[in-house]
């Protein structure tokens, strides 16, 4: 049996990477969209089909045998039921015991082995990589949450609504037209009542199930938007109780859930009525083809076996096309589900890699900015026109007010966006048609919003190289003086030191921890381009200047770009660029911008112990907008 159960288990891969490469485009319809996984698994699902409708043809072929043994009982006498009906008797037993019990043994095996385990993961595997395509930007304007929430729901919701359609809508649809064959054949009346039955009940149908359809999409839409409002308080917990402002938080998944039940009333009224009529036409059909059942009986056109074969299978059809009718609500339910889910998922992806893109090769490190402009979208405001190179080895510090332009520039060099207009060069190669991934490879960089991975030390040290060794590892977190704080750790399933694990986005660590992991994180990717975007803001003093000697090694022969606010720390750099409203307005060493006393002189000037203050940087940006204005 466990052979068996492994034949169907590996029958469909769950990792199948479907058709079409990295960014390629998903159907954009909820059948289409379906579909395209459907197609990867087709023949499991071509066996469910004829499976439902043998299954279905047994079910009524039960309540022909019925009545030919009432018949039986009739004509003969009792010693002689056996002896004349012995072998009609014992192929019947074989339907019932051995053929109906095959049938849903195989049934159960493609549906619980097969479709369960693959075809749900499959859907959701290929929707994470769709997912894990988009822009970073992708990610800033939804809650994680309600992403991965789609992503999950994705498959479960494409396995139900096809083992539902499969498994028990089409065993009715067979059922039903199996009856209506079996009536007819003992009567034309019979079989026109049965006809006009399930053509009423198509109609209703009709009508209704478009509107349920379209009321459970957006039930399943205010669902995700309550879970995401959820999910985000949760992880913001911190903020909430430092703020005191659960009362707030409350209020706003108050009224997230007083949408969603808006949506919901709606549906559910829906579902209500229809209910109710349907009741009404299955109680009067089943009045109906039970009187005519019986005249035809007082007239002697139909036997007492036709009677139960008649009465036995209207019977099963009333259940059944009221299970219809909680399947097809159902069915569209979890089809609304799925479209809710493939309207993020497919999704346009903003950044792409050309066609046949090659890696990245960095064999001296220079960077050029050509006319490079960028404003996120809008009209200006952020980065114009903006030109300038660094050499192969050389050391720029960017500086500026807030609102200058300078993460940005971070940002548009690792291409978490593409430029607007001109173009990024590394050695000669245009950034926009190399692989984004190799890109990314050869540049090292140290944010101020450090952000760890939910996992042990060593594995977010290791993240830039998973292949270093355990030596590497250990001499990258004595370098960002991480190592004296590691070895001491211990978290609350009792692992200790590079084992233990940091919370969710390095919460567990204080923020200059967290930024030394992120340092040696670095150190070790060892990268020939390097950018340091306030790196050591969260760090005292005495463990800045300790560090900063490393970085010193560390920036040896490396290309770098580093962004700070605290000035002190980039003043020996080859070269500082300052900027103001996305424009290079001076550049230099530190002693001749000084020497010019112009807008770095000023920001130099006003710093607090080595910092640009907050109310310096904003009358800094107040003063040159009004200059610009003049």
């Amino acid at each position: 049996m466990e052979s068996l159960y492994r034949l169907f288990e590996r029958w469909i891969d769950p990792f199948g990477k479907g058709p079409g490469g990295p960014g390629s485009d998903m159907p954009s319809s909820g059948a289409a969209f379906l579909m395209h996984f459907v197609r990867q698994a087709r023949w499991p699902f071509v066996l469910m089909l004829a499976l439902g409708g043998i299954t279905a043809a047994i079910e009524a072929g039960i309540y022909s045998f019925i009545g030919m043994i009432v018949d039986m009982l009739q004509a003969d006498a009792r010693a002689d039921l056996f002896s004349r009906h012995g072998p009609v008797l014992l192929a019947m037993a074989g339907v019932v015991l051995v053929l109906r019990t095959a049938v849903a043994t195989l049934t159960a095996l493609v549906e619980e082995q097969t479709v369960v385990p693959g075809f749900t993961n499959l859907v959701r595997w290929q929707a994470h990589r769709r997912i894990m395509d988009q822009s970073l930007s992708f990610f800033h304007d939804e809650f994680a949450g309600r992403i991965s929430a789609k992503v999950w729901q994705a498959g479960q919701s494409a396995a139900e609504f096809m083992t539902t359609l499969l498994q028990t809508v089409w065993y009715i649809v067979v059922y039903a037209l199996a009856t209506l064959l079996l009536v007819a054949d003992l009567d034309l009346w019979l079989g026109a009542a049965v006809a006009l039955w399930l053509v009423l009940f198509a109609a209703i149908a009709r009508i209704y199930v478009p509107r349920i359809r379209t009321l459970a999409k957006g039930t399943a839409h205010a669902a995700s938007g309550v879970t995401g409002r959820l999910v985000d308080t949760y992880t913001n917990i911190q903020t909430v109780k430092l703020f005191g402002t659960r009362g707030g938080e409350e209020q706003g998944v108050r009224i997230g859930y007083g949408v969603y039940l808006d949506v919901l009333r709606r549906f559910t009224r829906s579902l209500t009525a229809v209910r109710g009529l349907m009741a009404l036409l299955s109680g009067t059909m089943m009045v109906l083809i039970a009187g005519l059942t019986l005249l035809f009986w007082q007239a002697g056109t139909v036997s007492v076996g036709e009677v139960a074969l008649t009465l036995g299978l209207v019977l099963r059809l009333n259940l059944l096309l009221n299970r219809m009718l909680g399947q097809l609500n159902g069915l569209f339910r979890t089809m609304g589900t799925l479209q809710d889910s493939m309207d993020m998922i497919v999704r346009p992806i903003a950044l792409t890699d050309a066609p046949s893109a090659p890696d990245l090769v960095v064999t001296e490190g220079r960077i050029d900015f050509e006319g490079v402009r960028f404003h996120y979208g809008r009209r200006g405001g952020v980065i114009d026109s903006l030109s300038f190179s660094i050499e192969p080895g050389e050391k720029i510090g960017v500086v500026g007010p807030s609102g200058a332009g300078k993460s940005t520039l971070a940002n548009l060099l690792l291409r978490f966006y593409d430029v607007e207009a001109g173009r990024i060069l590394i050695d000669g190669q245009d950034i926009g048609r190399v692989t984004q991934a190799s890109l990314r490879r050869q540049i090292g960089m140290v944010s101020q919003d450090t952000s760890l991975l939910h996992r042990s030390i060593r594995d977010n040290i290791l993240y830039g190289r998973p292949e270093a060794d355990e030596a590497a590892l250990r001499r990258a977190a004595e370098r960002a003086h991480a190592l004296a704080f590691i070895e001491g750790l211990r978290d609350a399933k009792g692992r200790i030191g590079f084992d233990a694990h940091v919370g969710e986005r390095g919460v567990k660590l204080s923020g200059g921890q967290r930024q030394r992991i992120a340092i040696a994180r670095v150190l070790l990717k060892n990268a020939p381009i390097l950018v340091l975007d306030e790196a050591t803001s969260a760090l005292d003093s005495e463990i800045e200047a300790a560090i900063q000697e490393n970085l010193t090694e560390l920036m040896a022969g490396k290309t770098v770009i580093a962004i700070a606010h605290r000035l002190s720390t980039i003043a020996a750099m080859d070269r500082l660029i300052v900027m103001d409203g996305g424009r290079i307005v001076e550049q230099g060493r530190h002693d001749d911008l000084l020497a010019r006393r112009g807008l770095y002189a000023n920001l130099w000037d006003r710093q607090s112990g080595g910092f640009l203050t907050v109310e310096a940087d904003a009358e800094e940006v107040v003063r040159h907008d009004g200059a610009a204005g003049q």
